[in-house]
């Protein structure tokens, strides 16, 4: 409440010179943080969304990182699912999910064993890599911990519920 009522305080306040320009005789007459303040809210009018009414669009955080990993999983898409990595799910099933691993990881282990079941239930293929030994492949994706889920648009860190897995791949 006290900010609506500090912003409308300062939005009448900036913006009565504008309302009335018999009485504005320049910028020197301003005060030079008045002046300051209303170049700020003229460049970015979302700072008075809550006052105005107006919607402030959600800033895109990770835009430009996303994009990088859709191009590097575009650029590594035929290695990463490829039929004849060894994997598991049905033979003649399009690979849909690279799963990287890593040895004497409790996680990896029941991880995989709910990937199987699902792959199985749901009818695709699931090519495995080991974090280890596929080194270069698993620095390129940036995936430095195992499990990893690599799907053709999206990569996930760490052990994930089949459930919610299973969510990402019928989607």
């Amino acid at each position: 409440m006290l900010f609506r009522l500090f912003g409308v305080a300062l939005l009448g306040g900036l913006l009565l010179p504008v309302a009335s320009p018999a009485q504005d005789t320049g910028p020197q007459s301003r005060p030079p943080l008045g002046s300051a303040i209303r170049e700020v809210l003229i460049a970015t009018p979302e700072l008075l969304s809550e006052i105005t009414g107006l919607s402030r669009p959600a800033p895109d955080l990770y835009g430009a990182e996303a994009e990088r990993d859709l191009a590097t999983l575009d650029q590594l898409a035929a290695q990463l699912f490829n039929p004849n990595q060894p994997g598991f799910g049905p033979a003649d099933a399009a690979t849909r999910l690279a799963f990287f691993t890593a040895e004497n990881c409790p996680d990896c282990t029941r991880a995989k064993d709910e990937l199987r079941a699902l792959a199985q239930r749901l009818g695709f293929r699931v090519a495995v890599f080991d974090i280890g030994s596929d080194t270069a492949l698993a620095r390129s994706l940036g995936l430095d911990m195992a499990p990893s889920y690599v799907l053709p648009d999206m990569m996930l860190r760490g052990a994930m519920p089949a459930i919610v897995l299973e969510r990402y791949l019928v989607e």
